[in-house]
């Protein structure tokens, strides 16, 4: 697997995104970005990447509620890699599973196809989705993620002690029913999945693992169950 995991796209653009994206696509021919906007109700930036990646790769979007599962495939199947942004996780996971897009989208990920996400989209990535602090505004009974690794991801982790304790009683809650380790991620954190290794790049993330101490992670080392 190649997975670039971010809780936001960058500072005000998404240069953490092109940044991650361009190894896969700088010298081929004609290469195609799966852009997949599904976590958000109206997406007004698929303008913004579109001219984002000019001069790097197509962007073909991938519509679950207005394209045909065999529409959708066949672009996955001629891309490059696939790009899933932020917005409401619940709605992202609600609408894969009703397009039966997940099932597609975890063979190919799972077989190597390169995955840059951010926010809702690396939450997805998780066992499941009950990590995210979105409301489950359509009201979805599908919970289970791309489960593309063992950990579950909380993103933008707080930056203040006080918000961080509050957010951390909360995850607690988590690992009465769970047993899988947590990933927290602050703003400014991308963790990367190469096969069955997981690093933090760059930025701040820690790790929760039930009944035990979170532990701050340290950029560059191999993170463990």
């Amino acid at each position: 697997m190649n997975l670039h995991l971010f809780s936001t796209p960058g500072r005000d653009d998404i240069r953490y995104i092109l940044d991650a994206s361009r190894p896969y696509l700088e010298g081929k021919d004609e290469p195609v970005v799966a852009y997949l906007p599904a976590a958000s109700l109206g997406d007004t930036y698929q303008e913004y990447t579109a001219k984002a990646f000019l001069g790097l790769a197509r962007v073909e979007t991938l519509n679950p509620e207005l394209m045909t599962l065999p529409e959708m495939e066949a672009i996955l199947r001629n891309a490059e890699l696939v790009y899933i942004p932020g917005g409401n996780t619940f709605l992202l996971n609600h609408r894969l599973h009703i397009s039966k897009l997940i099932d597609y989208l975890r063979k190919k990920v799972l077989a190597g196809l390169p995955l840059v996400a951010f926010s809702a989209g690396t939450v997805l990535c998780g066992p499941n989705i009950l990590t995210s602090k979105d409301m489950n505004m359509v009201g979805t009974p599908h919970f289970s993620g791309l489960n593309a690794t063992p950990f579950n991801f909380s993103v933008h982790y707080p930056d203040d002690e006080v918000s961080r304790l509050s957010k951390d009683d909360w995850l607690f809650d988590y690992h009465v029913f769970y047993n899988n380790p947590i990933l927290l991620l602050a703003d400014d954190g991308y963790i990367q999945v190469e096969g069955k290794k997981t690093r933090l790049v760059q930025g701040e993330a820690w790790i929760m693992r039930k009944g035990r101490e979170k532990q701050k992670l340290t950029v560059g080392e191999p993170i463990t169950i």
